[in-house]
């Protein structure tokens, strides 16, 4: 989700959800018992153990902005601490309890040095690894007690200044090394052909921050929300390309999943490729937390894709890689859309993998195949509590059908 949409919701009013996660409902609860967790971590001026792979670039002040790695004060194999694809079944407070023990350290870094400095070199080898790397950080000063909660990258814990930071046991991973040698490749080059090799998603996208990947003259730090939105975008509008050769659906694929106290609704419809993705945030939820009615935003491209930036922000972009994936997978095209209902057990935000990995295990569950697009309404009625009329009130694809229908009815 992006800032600009907060003035600017459509609200409805209806009956409250059931939340299944109860036992801790307040998120500011939820903060201040994960800050108590982690005061072993701040009262000290060094942290050792085995990084993830894991760093985070941020983006305030860019071009001058703060580099670092995430570091857990464990050792052995904390690879699941970086690996986003591998929480799909995780409840909130693990997936938090678990990042928070993730100490970042923070350098001050212009985007274009990455070839510069010591600790620049340490976050680019780090993010090359294949598997977890024993770290050292040594700090200006104590770690400040900040647990980093935010819709667009996973949590983490404490963070502090970097004054040294050392790495052991480094092994780079074969083909990302191969990619950040090639110098002449582009980035877009070396995000898709990583892709197609299997490299997980976000491993791709730590790369990409890290300034792995382009041609050497351009490369630089890109800020972590930005890389993992760069890489989604990127690789669906490959696969966009490439499915939009295929035939069409031959009915209308159903595939409902629930997640997180998230309700996942998504269609694939006979007809060239279209793709909508629509959220409703019931109040009590990160994008809806003062509010008393749910809050309902929506983004659309049609078959040419679109030129700006989506209204609903990272979360479009994570969702088309999944439904592109999907079709190629199944070697078709066709319409998309997609109905999320954000309900009030979602107390805190973890990352847009959540909208990435939710919806491809979504699409992984057996579909209903509905004959018609009118079936369509007795769908969305059974399964989700908000109603059909609210939904095509804020969709292009729900109107265009029920325009179509009602085209047919009067011609027959």
């Amino acid at each position: 989700m992006v800032q600009e949409l907060a003035h600017m919701p459509n609200t409805i009013n209806v009956k409250r959800s059931t939340t299944v996660y109860r036992h801790m409902r307040d998120p500011a609860l939820m903060r201040y018992y994960y800050s108590i967790k982690t005061l072993n971590l701040v009262d000290r001026l060094d942290i050792s153990g085995s990084s993830p792979t894991d760093i985070f670039i941020g983006r305030f002040g860019y071009p001058k902005v703060f580099i670092g790695p995430l570091v857990p004060p464990e050792f052995g194999d904390t690879s699941i601490l970086g690996r986003p694809e591998l929480w799909r079944d995780m409840p909130i407070d693990k997936i938090v309890d678990m990042r928070s023990r993730l100490v970042r350290g923070i350098h001050l870094s212009n985007i274009h040095d990455v070839e510069k400095g010591k600790i620049e070199e340490q976050v680019r080898d780090l993010a090359l690894a294949e598997r977890p790397a024993v770290a050292e950080m040594r700090f200006s000063s104590k770690p400040f007690m900040k647990i980093s909660l935010n819709d667009e990258v996973q949590p983490f814990g404490p963070s502090a200044e970097l004054k040294q930071v050392e790495l052991y046991n480094i092994k780079a991973e074969r083909q990302m090394e191969s990619l950040y040698l090639d110098t002449d490749a582009k980035a877009t080059t070396a995000i898709l052909e990583l892709y197609n090799k299997g490299l997980a998603t976000s491993k791709i996208q730590q790369g990409l921050s890290a300034g792995l990947f382009g041609i050497k003259s351009q490369r630089k730090f890109v800020p972590t929300r930005w890389s993992i939105t760069a890489v989604d975008d990127t690789i669906s509008k490959d696969l966009r390309e490439e499915i939009k050769q295929n035939n069409l659906v031959d009915a209308v694929y159903a595939y409902y999943n629930v997640a997180l106290d998230n309700r996942w609704l998504i269609f694939f419809i006979p007809g060239k490729w279209q793709y909508e993705s629509i959220e409703a945030w019931y109040p009590k939820t990160i994008w809806n937390e003062s509010g008393t009615d749910i809050s309902i935003y929506s983004s659309y491209e049609g078959y040419g894709g679109r030129s700006t930036y989506a209204e609903i922000g990272g979360c479009y972009y994570a969702a088309r890689l999944a439904v592109t994936e999907k079709l190629k997978e199944l070697g078709k095209q066709g319409t998309v859309l997609i109905l999320r209902e954000v309900h009030d057990g979602y107390i805190m935000p973890v990352g847009v993998w959540n909208v990435r990995e939710h919806v491809r295990q979504t699409l992984q569950t057996a579909p209903a195949v509905l004959q018609s697009p009118n079936e369509i309404w007795n769908f969305i009625a059974q399964r989700l509590e908000i109603s059909s009329k609210s939904w095509i009130a804020n969709s292009r694809i729900l109107k265009d059908i029920l325009t179509q229908r009602k085209m047919a009815e009067y011609i027959r």
